[in-house]
C-alpha cells in the first residue's frame, strides 16, 4: 500500500506540473523565477500560487477535506488542480485505512481504486474537455472521498424535515417497546479480551438495567442494557458452543463446531451455503437488529463463511431489510502508537468488503472497536438504535 502510495504521488505532481505550464504557462514561469524575485513577486502574487507544484501538494496534504474544496473556489487554477481525480485517489488510499466507521450510505467503490494508474500520456493536461468529463463520471474519487471520509459524511445523510422534530417529542413522552439485537461472530470468542465480559462490567459506559434472561439451548441469553441512562435495550448473545469448548480451541488456535448454523454444501460459485439451526431462527424472528463481532486482527477471519452465515441470518428473516446490522470490526486492546494503529487490525472498510456488505440489501455499519477499552462501542450502538427507529 505504502509504495503504491508513493507511486501515486509521483503521478500526480507530474500531472500538476504538466497542466500548469499548459494552460497556466505565466504561473510556471514565475514559479521557477521564485528564488531571484521571492520579495517582488510577493508584493503582488499570492505565496501559494508562485510555489512549485511539488510545495503546493505537500501543502494540500496537510488541509482538511473542507480546505482544499474552499481553496478551489478561489480561482480557475486551484478549482482545475482541486479537481483532479488523481488527488482525491491518493487521499482515498492514504486515509481509508485510518476511517474508524463506514455504512451502507458511504462505503466507496473500492473497485475504482483497483484500477491501474494512469501513465503520463494520461495526465491530467493531456485529456480533451469531452473526455475529462467521461473520466470524471466513471471514475469520481473525489465524490467517493467525500462521502465516506468521517468529516464531511454528515452531509450525505438524510436531514430531518421539521414536523419530526415534533413527532420525535411526542413519542419521547409515550414509553416505547425495549430493542432487542442478536449479537453473534467469532470476535465474540477468538480475542484474548472478552468484549460480552467488558461490556457486562462497565457501569460508566453502558449500565445493565436487567438480569441475565433464560438460556437458549445453552449458546446465549440476553442482558438488558441503558444507553445514555435513558434508552433501554436488549442484546442476545449467541456462542458457537458452550464455554469449555470456545476456550480450549482459543488457547489451542483451533477451529470448533459452529452450533448456530447447519452447512447445506457449496452454490455454483463455489461459496458456502449455512441454514441457522432451529433455536436460532427463532432468534431470528423476534429480534429487531443483529450485532455481528468480527476479528479485526490482521490475518484472522474467514471471509467466505462469515459471509454466508450473515446471508443466512438476513435471508431467514421475511423482511431483512428492516433489521439493521451493526458489525463490530474488533481487536483485543488498544495499538500503540497511530502508525502502529493500521498494522494491529483490518481497516473497516476492507471488512465490509471481506464479509460482502455491499451486496446487503439492508441498512449495515461497520464500526472499529477495542474489547478493552469499549472503544467504538458507544458509536456504533448509537446507529444501531436510531437505525431501529430508537429517537437519540
Amino acid at each position: 500500500m505504502a509504495e503504491r502510495n508513493g507511486q501515486l504521488k509521483s503521478v500526480v505532481i507530474r500531472s500538476f506540473r504538466r497542466f500548469s505550464e499548459r494552460y497556466f504557462p505565466e504561473k510556471a514561469a514565475r514559479s521557477s523565477m521564485l528564488d531571484k524575485k521571492q520579495e517582488e513577486e510577493a508584493s503582488h502574487l499570492g505565496y501559494l500560487d508562485s510555489f512549485p507544484v511539488e510545495v503546493q501538494f505537500l501543502i494540500m496534504t496537510f488541509l482538511s477535506p473542507v480546505d482544499i474544496c474552499n481553496l478551489g473556489a478561489t480561482c480557475r487554477y486551484w478549482r482545475a488542480m482541486v479537481r483532479d481525480p488523481l488527488l482525491w485517489k491518493y487521499f482515498l488510499l492514504r486515509d481509508m485505512p485510518h476511517w474508524s466507521s463506514i455504512d451502507h450510505l458511504t462505503m466507496p467503490d473500492l473497485e475504482l481504486l483497483d484500477a491501474p494508474l494512469v501513465s503520463e500520456r494520461e495526465s491530467l493536461d493531456d485529456r480533451q474537455e469531452e473526455e475529462e468529463k467521461n473520466r470524471e463520471l466513471k471514475c469520481d474519487y473525489m465524490s467517493e472521498y467525500l462521502k465516506g471520509c468521517p468529516s464531511c459524511r454528515q452531509q450525505w445523510l438524510p436531514s430531518r424535515p421539521a414536523y419530526e422534530l415534533w413527532t420525535s417529542f411526542l413519542q419521547y413522552l409515550v414509553p416505547s417497546s425495549e430493542p432487542r439485537y442478536a449479537m453473534f461472530g467469532p470476535g465474540m470468542e477468538q480475542l484474548d479480551v472478552s468484549l460480552v465480559t467488558r461490556l457486562m462490567h462497565a457501569p460508566d459506559l453502558l449500565p445493565v438495567s436487567g438480569t441475565p434472561h433464560r438460556q437458549i439451548n445453552g449458546i446465549g441469553s440476553g442482558i438488558s442494557y441503558l444507553f445514555n441512562n435513558q434508552h433501554k435495550f436488549n442484546i442476545l448473545t449467541l456462542y458457537s458452543t458452550n464455554r469449555a469448548e470456545r476456550e480450549k480451541a482459543r488457547l489451542q488456535q483451533q477451529s470448533i463446531s459452529n452450533k448456530l448454523f447447519i452447512f447445506e454444501g457449496t452454490d455454483d460459485a463455489g461459496c458456502p451455503v449455512y441454514t441457522p439451526a432451529p433455536q436460532v431462527q427463532k432468534v431470528c424472528q423476534e429480534v429487531d437488529g443483529f450485532i455481528y463481532v468480527a476479528n479485526a486482527e490482521p490475518g484472522k477471519g474467514d471471509g467466505a463463511s462469515e459471509a454466508a452465515q450473515i446471508r443466512a441470518v438476513l435471508n431467514f428473516v421475511g423482511d431483512s431489510t428492516a433489521k439493521p446490522l451493526l458489525l463490530l470490526s474488533c481487536i483485543s486492546r488498544e495499538p500503540e502508537g497511530t502508525s502502529e494503529g493500521v498494522k494491529c487490525r483490518t481497516p473497516c472498510v476492507y471488512v465490509a468488503k471481506r464479509l460482502g456488505l455491499p451486496q446487503l440489501s439492508n441498512r449495515w455499519m461497520v464500526q472499529d472497536t477495542v474489547a478493552e477499552s469499549l472503544t467504538g462501542v458507544l458509536d456504533g450502538i448509537a446507529w444501531l438504535l436510531k437505525s431501529s427507529g430508537v429517537k437519540i
